[in-house]
């Protein structure tokens, strides 16, 4: 592996001129004497901020004798914020990073150390501390760890010491150089017998001349993270290290400054975590032609609350390519497809204007790139081939809904995408092919939840501990890290939401909510909803989104048929009592249908967990059949229940 020394590439300073720039590579040559002085401009990359009495110590190799680390220790550090120089040179694949950062000790105990972990293809150089309004050096070891967090299937880990302990709930602002080579591997998914093709389709992160592609924590290690090690042979503990990686830094705040080396044509723009920004250029000599002119692109991206992703960065050679109704930009050299791509947002429109408001908040930015599907809000990185519109709608609704509507919860954020989709099927397949969509999804769903408990408080517990897992105590939708709750479960609860306030209301409070500013209270989506609806609707919220109280349990306790002489003035007919048992500890809200032939009566009825409630049912003529729920209402085991009515 070529090693990498930013000095050898930029110098310990990087200085380009305002216009014409200084030479990347030859930043540290002097001048001859017949030159004029060097132009004077910004410093775009300076690896001797902070601490400079660091950078003159000699580099530490990358791996050092391995010192014992607790998973204790691992876990104790939450990040707060992240402020990232980033300095690229694709041709040679290099990544050069200053990355200030701040911590929090989250667990019980005082740290007398910090442990922080990146790709094993990447090298710590220093840390140093703010302490007391001083810049102070620190010492560290690093060796290589095992852990499927990173395509390599290893990280670099250091162990870095500090003068004082870090007490528990207290901060810390640091500083970290590391650099290395970002080549794509497949060495964690080879080494469980994964075929090279596989391995390669789905591990695709790495930085070349052509692209720049760094998903984050669970694909590529790219900056500083702190976790235990998790191994993709072991069940499922690899993705969910990652939602509660992301779970845990959702509050983070997190800014970066870029630069790209290049030679020739520079590169149009990055995106990181979901934004985009164009890349400026500088170029080093205008009298050169432009195969051989290198210079630099810099692009900032200001500082904001991550969020619930991991730091994900791409750079793009060109500009993106808009669809005809301006929805989507995509950066493809698949130019056929795009008219596929258009008419197929053309045709999902009107949907999500419906449910969503009336024009999207940002474009569709979409990277044609081959390889495993990847998703950031209103970004999309997949494979673009020619299609007809029908074959793309489904998916690019999901997509499109990210551009219509976003949170910061991300049950409301992934939830309404997966929701509309939901819709979609509805509007063009039909409303039973929607509910056995739900119902399949929902199979999955009962699979983690928890069982109904012995006391009323016992599923409480999933709000308190955003560390849980589902198999215990299940998620809480506001803390919701695993994909089978912020989904399937959100999804599911919008279409119970939508049953038990009806459509406009739901519409209403969707559209004020997108557009609303202060949607980082959890119980914001609540309060915009009972106010569109005129309803109460704690005990939903409380139960189903707040809490997790696992699923209903419902069966038919009783139905009582009682003959009518007259029904208004339509004849005969029967009035049936039906009694429907709760053994779970959700509330539920569904529909109760009496039935004969294609004649139905529905009421609805809500019933609280571990309880019973009546409904009754007038009917017209002689009942066959009583059904409880229609299937929209996830349960333990089945979600349709029906018995047969013996009328007199």
């Amino acid at each position: 592996m070529k090693s990498f020394d930013v000095v050898s590439v930029v110098g310990r300073r990087l200085v380009l001129a305002a216009v014409f720039g200084v030479s990347l590579a030859r930043a540290q040559e002097a001048p001859p004497a017949d030159s004029p002085p060097p132009p004077q401009g910004k410093v775009l990359f300076d690896r001797n901020l902070d601490s400079p009495e660091v950078e003159k110590k000699e580099k530490p190799p990358v791996s050092q004798a391995a010192v014992e680390v607790s998973d204790a220790e691992r876990t104790s550090l939450t990040f707060t914020s992240y402020d990232l120089d980033v300095h690229l040179t694709p041709a040679q694949s290099l990544l050069g990073v200053h990355s200030r950062f701040s911590v929090k000790n989250s667990g019980k105990a005082p740290l007398t150390r910090l442990v922080f972990q990146i790709s094993s293809a990447l090298s710590w150089e220093s840390f140093a501390a703010q302490i007391e309004g001083r810049v102070v050096p620190l010492t560290f070891t690093q060796h290589a760890i095992d852990t499927d967090a990173d395509h390599t299937g290893k990280a670099t880990e250091a162990v870095v010491s500090l003068p004082q302990p870090l007490e528990s709930g207290a901060s810390l602002a640091l500083t970290g150089f590391y650099s290395g080579e970002v080549v794509q591997s497949a060495e964690r998914l080879e080494r469980i017998g994964a075929p090279l093709d596989q391995a390669a389709n789905a591990d695709w992160d790495q930085i070349t001349a052509e692209r720049t592609a760094l998903r984050g924590f669970g694909s590529v290690l790219w900056y500083p993270t702190a976790a235990a090690p998790v191994f993709l042979g072991d069940g499922a503990k690899l993705f969910q290290s990652v939602g509660l990686n992301k779970l845990r830094q959702a509050e983070a705040t997190v800014h970066m400054r870029l630069t790209v080396e290049y030679v020739g044509d520079a590169p149009d723009a990055a995106f990181f975590c979901g934004r985009r920004e164009q890349l400026v250029k500088v170029s080093e000599n205008q009298n050169l032609p432009v195969a051989e002119s290198p210079g630099v692109a810099t692009a900032e991206f200001s500082e904001r609350p991550l969020g619930f992703r991991t730091l994900s960065l791409f750079v793009t050679d060109r500009a993106g390519t808009v669809t005809d109704n301006s929805l989507i930009s995509a950066v493809t050299d698949h130019y056929d497809a795009l008219p596929g791509y258009g008419a197929a947002t053309t045709k999902v429109q009107p949907l999500l204007v419906e449910w969503l408001g009336a024009g999207p908040l940002s474009v569709l930015n979409i990277l044609d790139h081959e390889g495993q599907p990847f998703e950031d809000d209103a970004l999309l990185v997949v494979p673009m081939r020619t299609a007809t519109a029908e074959v793309l709608a489904p998916s690019l609704v999901h997509s499109l809904s990210h551009t219509w509507f976003g949170s910061s919860h991300v049950w409301l954020d992934e939830g309404v995408a997966q929701w509309m989709s939901l819709l979609w099927i509805e509007q063009s397949q039909g409303r039973e092919a929607a509910v056995k969509q739900l119902q399949q999804e929902a199979n999955t769903l009962s699979l983690v939840e928890p069982g109904p408990s012995s006391g009323s408080s016992a599923a409480t517990s999933s709000s308190s501990s955003a560390g849980s897992s589902a198999s215990d105590s299940g998620q809480s939708l506001i803390l919701a890290s695993d994909e089978v709750y912020y989904r399937t479960k959100a999804a599911a609860v919008l279409w119970m939401l939508r049953s038990v306030v009806g459509d406009d209301a739901l519409k209403r409070a969707l559209q004020t909510y997108r557009t609303d500013k202060m949607d980082s209270d959890p119980k914001e989506f609540q309060r915009v909803l009972e106010r569109s609806a005129k309803r109460d609707l704690a005990w939903f919220f409380d139960d189903w989104v707040y809490r997790d109280r696992g699923l209903p349990d419902l069966s038919i306790a009783n139905v009582t048929p009682r003959a009518l002489d007259k029904i208004g003035d339509k004849g005969k007919g029967f009035l049936v009592s039906v009694e429907v048992t709760n053994d779970g500890d959700a509330a539920a809200e569904v529909p109760v249908t009496v039935r004969s032939g294609t004649l139905t009566s529905t009421q609805r009825l809500r019933i609280a967990g571990r309880s019973s409630a009546s409904t009754r049912v007038v009917f017209q003529g002689t009942p066959d059949e009583v059904i409880v729920n229609d299937g929209s209402v996830p349960e333990v085991t089945a979600s349709i229940h029906t018995k047969q009515i013996v009328a007199h």
